[in-house]
């Protein structure tokens, strides 16, 4: 019987489109299963019994289930990775893959995500506080980009697959990263480095632009009509 393994998903988050692009890189084949938060399909009883945080993406590798996307990226490198290239099995180089998870996770993408719920459902627009926080982490990765091709070396790994799918994003509504030029290097290494780079990651990266938009607009119209 064929094992199948199914990601729960909306192409515009950038953890569902790192573990795509994770996926791919491994010859993974896996069934996307599109889950639409807008409609509340996560907050069904049966997500909920897979992730009761109800949030994207989750896998089920034939029946077992696994949320957060660095965890994905980690079990499935382990499980059907066909050598140790985007997570290296020596102590070392492991250590700092997880180091630049880690910074994705926690001074990359979290002050972003907070920001971007901030600019989708707070009280107004923008808030300048929250976006130099988001601002602070592109000297941080610069620097960490000045002496290799990759974040961690001369290959590609899943902390830059990870990292891509936020960078993209996060470009992509107006944090400009061309000022630099060791992440601009970098960028285009990824991209390409991973294969089908605009069906994977690019479509979802204006999909988000698309909402961001969407959604910063009647937030504006908002402040204007209670002012």
């Amino acid at each position: 019987m064929e094992r199948r393994i199914d990601l729960y998903y909306m192409p515009f988050s950038p953890p569902c489109r790192a573990v795509i692009m994770a996926a791919k890189l491994l010859e993974v084949d896996i069934n996307l299963k599109f889950t639409d938060l807008f409609k509340g399909e996560q907050k069904t009883p049966e997500f909920l019994k897979m992730n009761a945080l109800h949030t994207i993406p989750v896998l089920d590798d034939d029946g077992f289930v696994l949320y957060e996307s660095r965890s994905i990226l980690r079990y499935l490198a382990n499980k059907y990775g066909k050598d140790d290239l985007l997570y290296p099995k020596d102590p070392q180089g492991r250590a700092l893959v997880d180091q630049a998870l880690d910074f994705d996770m926690n001074t990359f993408y979290q002050p972003f995500f907070d920001y971007w719920i901030y600019c989708m459902i707070g009280p107004a627009p923008h808030d300048e506080e929250r976006f130099q926080k988001v601002s602070k982490s592109f000297p941080i990765l610069d620097d960490m980009l000045k002496k290799s091709d990759f974040v961690t070396g001369k290959n590609i790994s899943l902390a830059d697959i990870s990292l891509l799918a936020g960078v993209s994003s996060v470009n992509a509504v107006g944090f400009d990263i061309a000022k630099y030029p060791n992440i601009v290097r970098w960028f285009a290494h990824c991209k390409q480095a991973v294969p089908d780079y605009q069906e994977l990651n690019e479509k979802g990266v204006q999909d988000f632009k698309k909402l961001w938009d969407r959604f910063k607009e009647k937030q504006r119209t908002k402040v204007k009509t209670n002012s």
